[in-house]
Parts: C-alpha cells; sequence; structure tokens
C-alpha cells in the first residue's frame, strides 16, 4: 500500500472539493496519482528533444547547460500547456557516470561508445567506483536542472526527474549490450545477479537525487529489458527483481516512480505493474485497453500515442483521433496522455498542440465520467 506526499498539494484539493473548479496542471496529475477524476486527462510529453528545438537549441549543444536545458522545458510548457515536463537529456548520463566512454554529438544526444565498454568481464563491476550524484559525470546538471525548472514552475506544473538508465540497461551499457546478452545465456548466474545489484543501487542513488532535488516524481528508462530484445522469462529473471528493488529503495520518500521501458511490452505489462511503481510508461505498440485491466487500478499509465506517426509524419487530426481512441479504450481511467516513447526534435509543432488539445476535446471530467460509468 503507497501513501503519496504531494509537494505543493491543495488540501481542498485532494478532499475532491475542485469538481467545479479548472485545476492547474500540478494539481491535475496529482488528481490521477490520487485516483480521483481530474477536471480534464493530463498531457505529459516525452519531449526533452522538441522542447530544446522549441526554444532554438538542438540537444547536443545543451547538454550540459542546466540553465539553457531548464529553459527550453520552460519555455515550451508555457507554449503548449502541457501538464509536465520530463527531465531527461540522453542515455549516456549516467552510465559516463560510471565510467563508460561517451561519443558527444553537437546537433543530437550523446550516446554510449559500446565498441570499447568500460567492463571486459561482468567480474570487473566491483573495480568501477559507484558514482556520486552531486559529484560525477553529468549528472549533476540533470539535478540542477530539476531544481531550476521546480523554481520556475513547479508549485503549478509537474515535474518528473527522470533518473536515467534502469539497473538492466545500465548493465548492457557498461558490458556492452552484445555482449551481455551473451553473459545472460552463458555467464554464472550468480556473477549477472552481483553486477544488476551493483547498478541498482547506482541507479537508486540518481534517482534519491533527483527527489532530494525538488522533483514530483523520478523514474527509469529501462529499455533493453523490452521483449523486443529479451524474452519475457529473461525480464522476469533479470530485470524485473531489480526494478522492484528501486521501487522498494525509494519506499521511504512516499514519492511516485516510474518505469518506462519501451518497445512491444504487452507480454510484461501484467509484470511490470507488479514493480510497485506508481506510474507506467508504456510505448505505442502496447494495447491500452489490456494494459489497464492487465495492472492495478492505482497504477497509473502514460502514453502512448506513436512518437513517429502521427506526432512526427501525421495530421492534427490522426493525433486527435489517436488520443480519442486511447482515452476511450482505458476508459479515462488512471492515464496520462502522452507520447509512447521520447519525441525527435523535428516532431511537427501543430501535432504537439493537438495532442494538448486533445485532451481537452475528448478527455474532460464529464467525459470521463461518462466513459466510467
Amino acid at each position: 500500500v503507497f501513501v503519496f506526499i504531494f509537494r505543493h498539494a491543495d488540501p481542498d484539493m485532494r478532499k475532491g472539493r475542485r469538481d467545479m473548479v479548472e485545476m492547474t496542471s500540478l494539481q491535475r496529475v496529482q488528481a490521477v496519482m490520487a485516483g480521483q477524476t481530474p477536471d480534464r486527462v493530463p498531457v505529459i510529453p516525452q519531449g526533452f528533444m522538441f522542447s530544446a528545438k522549441t526554444a532554438g537549441y538542438d540537444i547536443g549543444a545543451i547538454n550540459r547547460s542546466p540553465a539553457k536545458m531548464a529553459e527550453s522545458h520552460r519555455i515550451s510548457q508555457e507554449k503548449y500547456g502541457y501538464d509536465g515536463c520530463v527531465v531527461d537529456v540522453d542515455d549516456a548520463t549516467l552510465a559516463e557516470a560510471c565510467g563508460a566512454k561517451v561519443i558527444f554529438r553537437e546537433h543530437d544526444v550523446a550516446s554510449v561508445d559500446e565498441h570499447h565498454p568500460v567492463l571486459s568481464d561482468l567480474r570487473e563491476i566491483d573495480d568501477l567506483r559507484m558514482p556520486d550524484p552531486l559529484k560525477d559525470g553529468r549528472i549533476c546538471e540533470w539535478l540542477e536542472t530539476v531544481e531550476r525548472l521546480m523554481d520556475a514552475v513547479g508549485d503549478h506544473v509537474f515535474v518528473m526527474g527522470r533518473a536515467d538508465q534502469g539497473p538492466f540497461s545500465l548493465l548492457c551499457l557498461l558490458r556492452g549490450t552484445q555482449e551481455f546478452m551473451v553473459d545472460l545465456l552463458t555467464e554464472d548466474e550468480d556473477v549477472i545477479r552481483h553486477a544488476l545489484e551493483w547498478t541498482t543501487e547506482a541507479h537508486t542513488r540518481f534517482a534519491l537525487a533527483q527527489l532530494k532535488a525538488g522533483a514530483h516524481a523520478t523514474s527509469m528508462g529501462d529499455a533493453y529489458a523490452s521483449p523486443n530484445l529479451v524474452s519475457p522469462d529473461m525480464y522476469r529473471d533479470f530485470a524485473f527483481p531489480y526494478e522492484k528493488k528501486v521501487v522498494e529503495n525509494l519506499r521511504q520518500t512516499n514519492l511516485p516512480y516510474s518505469v518506462h521501458i519501451c518497445g512491444d511490452t504487452n507480454r510484461i505489462v501484467p509484470l511490470m505493474g507488479q514493480t510497485g511503481a506508481k506510474i507506467l510508461e508504456v510505448d505505442w505498440k502496447v494495447d491500452m485497453g489490456a494494459a489497464r485491466a492487465a495492472v492495478p487500478e492505482d497504477v497509473v499509465l502514460m502514453g502512448n500515442l506513436n512518437p513517429s506517426d502521427p506526432m512526427c509524419m501525421g495530421t492534427p487530426d490522426q493525433v486527435r483521433q489517436q488520443a480519442k481512441a486511447l482515452i476511450e479504450a482505458t476508459r479515462g481511467k488512471g492515464i496520462i496522455l502522452s507520447s509512447g516513447c521520447a519525441l525527435g526534435a523535428n516532431t511537427k509543432p501543430e501535432n504537439m498542440a493537438a495532442l494538448v488539445e486533445s485532451a481537452q476535446l475528448y478527455g474532460t471530467r464529464e467525459q470521463l465520467e461518462a466513459l466510467q460509468a
């Protein structure tokens, strides 16, 4: 049983007295987290690259500038009126802080150089220095971005500070994905689990630091644990236990935690719902109606419009229709409208506007109550 304490929460909202009053973005998200019906469905796009472009930057040019990263989120949120910002930069920051080599590109996200992995053997994991979120690599930049964004909009906009890669994905980046896939088949299981315990601790430290920086919630990206790469059985044995352990490690904070796994996770969504995470961010290939039925009622689903088509290549009308279908499939219950994965910088501005408009057209309180009647 989870009791969530929401920063800046309005007592009247928590008591359900805002039926006739328009909520702020933060209150709207908090209502969904508390199992209540908001004034409309909240919208939180995964848009760090889109936000940078909206503010006139390439993400690769500002990924070491907390001031510009926070500014880009603020400008984009104010322009489009969505309800929350996911502070993310790339998939390489935590691995870099653990010792991995990183390739930086001016016009794109940074990435880990997996051709030269920091681990030539999983047994070397203890030779790595556990990263300090306040000192090592670019973790500090993520934390400062959260602090700046909270100061700017945190009293009325929901801020999720991603803690980069989850335990399974982080180990893939440190060992090299191909090498780790072979390890899963050939290496001693105790060796694998010991390495995953190490990456679990590294991720937990970053997640705790995000919450201490003021974020309303934190999260992991665990894309390499997707059935698009490993079997559901391998997810159950080598990813799920460590995702669950992170949630247990953060229980003391009483703040929401989210698990994001890319790809077709239909076969593992029920197990994802058992991690204890308050939010599950699911990609566009997931059947949202089936996912809503498969996970506990108090788990919030965040997703899952296709970031490519319609968000990048489609039309505003296609965005609205896909969002409408998503709301109807879930009956608007425990849902945050979002892109299924990170939006590209080339996402059409008119499609972002249509995504936010969709919540106002098809996800009002009256419409949600009718769907749930």
